[in-house]
């Protein structure tokens, strides 16, 4: 009998599935319920997956979790950048323009789900779920007409699924601002504009070059885009039907993606929870209809705080009466802002967060961890994380007290879902 969510160790070098064969010496295990087209039997067997061509290549459950730290120069992005990715990767510099080329980073979400279960199961190993962090080089006004190698930054800003945009919210004459002031409405104005007039750009090139071979829904889509934003509105903030969603893709424009803002503050203005800067911004923001709040952070802090070893970053953050780091927020809040949620398969050998977009069916969710578990699904065990925990992460338990349910293929994943898949071969 198969046991639930325990990964297993591979027996054999080599499982070969549909012609496709995977090597046992680097690649991980876990294990499933195969059903075998010729004996029509369930049987045990452990499908060999590599990791990061799982969590990046697949068809949708890798899901789109890219971050672009956006904003203009030398407001902290490349520090921000560093402490997020626990890195020195990306240079800090006072003037503007040390960052040309994007740096690219991971940062694991933190979950303290994931901690617990892996915990009570008493895994040998917890892989945690994350989102890409690109540090992208500031933008200044004019951008999107080529100033300061705007194009080319701009272009790298379409690679992303969200925009984090830093706004400078601290004084210090040390520091240069290449509007020589501080002011963070007009600041989220500048990079708002920028990313307006380059999508305004694209939608002239492209009804100019499509006008007598578009489709009419094509056209019509392009002439909706045209009128929401040369009237300064960015285009996720309009209501798009299903299919003029699938058109917009075709574009990747720039305002489709939502924003994160964050505020970087000083010590003080961090301890005491804002300041003029941080509360003009959120004012002006409420009034736009902003449903997520701005994030108040300290970079050079977090720099630090990123810097030290884990137990005495808590000490370094009581010391500045905080719970939790800025840092945490911003990757908490880029989740929410990307409708990602979170599933989990649990056992002895590991014990793994599962990120996927909120909506998708239990196939898709089992598409995240191999393509082949989304093609031959048969059928999902699954259990919410806390009746797992209550259970002690024992199946015999759950099974017991009927917490284990049997999904079918139009079943909706929940965040904090537990998951084990069957499927055939």
């Amino acid at each position: 009998m198969l046991k639930l969510f325990r990964p297993l160790v591979a027996s054999s070098s080599q499982l070969r599935n549909g012609g496709k064969a995977f090597s046992s010496s680097s690649w991980n295990s876990l294990s499933i319920t195969v059903l075998h087209h010729q004996s029509k039997t369930n049987t045990t067997a452990s499908l060999l997956m590599n990791s990061k061509v799982m969590d990046v290549n697949t068809k949708r459950g890798s899901a789109k979790r890219s971050v672009g730290i956006v904003g203009m120069p030398n407001v902290g992005k490349s520090t921000l950048f560093n402490a997020l990715t626990e890195s020195q990767k990306a240079e800090a510099a006072n003037f503007p323009f040390c960052t040309i080329e994007p740096n690219v980073g991971a940062c694991t979400v933190p979950d303290e789900r994931l901690d617990v279960l892996a915990a009570k199961a008493k895994t040998k190993k917890k892989v945690p779920t994350y989102i890409e962090v690109i540090d992208i080089a500031g933008l200044i006004k004019g951008a999107a007409e080529g100033k300061g190698l705007g194009n080319k930054f701009l272009s790298h800003i379409r690679t992303v699924n969200c925009i984090a945009q830093m706004v400078r919210c601290f004084e210090d004459p040390d520091i240069t601002h290449v509007e020589n002031s501080i002011d963070p409405i007009r600041d989220v104005q500048i990079i708002e504009q920028e990313l307006i007039l380059s999508d305004l750009e694209v939608v002239d090139r492209n009804k100019k070059r499509k006008e007598n071979s578009t489709s009419k829904d094509k056209m019509d889509v392009l002439t909706k885009c045209y009128d929401t934003l040369i009237n300064e509105k960015p285009l996720y903030g309009v209501n798009w039907t299903a299919g003029e969603q699938l058109i917009l893709k075709q574009f990747n424009f720039l305002t489709t993606k939502r924003v994160l803002y964050i505020c970087n503050v000083d010590e003080k203005a961090l301890v005491d929870g804002g300041n003029n800067f941080t509360r003009s911004l959120q004012d002006y923001l409420k009034q736009r209809g902003n449903d997520i709040d701005p994030v108040i952070v300290c970079a050079q802090l977090e720099s630090e705080v990123a810097q030290c070893e884990p137990e005495s970053r808590l000490e370094l953050l009581n010391e500045y009466g905080l719970k939790e780091t800025g840092l945490q927020k911003i990757i908490t809040s880029s989740y929410k802002l990307l409708d990602l949620i979170t599933f989990y398969t649990v056992g002895v050998e590991e014990t793994r967060a599962w990120t996927v977009t909120k909506g998708s069916t239990a196939p898709e969710a089992a598409g995240t961890i191999h393509s082949d578990f989304e093609k031959g699904f048969i059928k999902a065990e699954t259990i919410n994380w806390k009746d797992f925990l209550a259970c002690d992460c024992d199946e015999t338990k759950a099974k017991r007290k009927n917490l284990l349910r049997a999904e079918g293929k139009e079943y909706i994943t929940q965040d904090g879902d537990v998951y084990h898949f069957k499927f055939k071969a």
